[in-house]
């Protein structure tokens, strides 16, 4: 299970660090504060497993009124894209 940690007195230099590579990277502060935590202590940033969205594994249910519902989602509007 994941922990939960709150850092404080954190450098202006490493504030802007993260922010910049989150930015650039299009991640969350929090994911390349975890990867760049990994790669100082020399561990596989890979290996970190997330199991918040464990409970919805196998419980799709097929719904034809939900897929009525979401079927103009998958036509494509040519004056739009245009």
């Amino acid at each position: 299970m994941s922990k939960q940690y709150t850092i404080r007195c954190v450098p202006d230099s490493i504030d802007q660090a993260l922010r910049r590579l989150a930015q650039h990277e299009s991640k969350s502060i929090n994911t390349v504060a975890v990867e760049a935590l990994a790669r100082g202590l020399e561990l596989d940033a890979a290996t970190i497993e997330h199991s918040d969205l464990d409970s919805l594994v196998g419980s799709w249910q097929e719904d034809s009124a939900f897929d009525e519902a979401v079927a103009d989602f998958e036509r494509i509007d040519d004056e739009a894209v245009q």
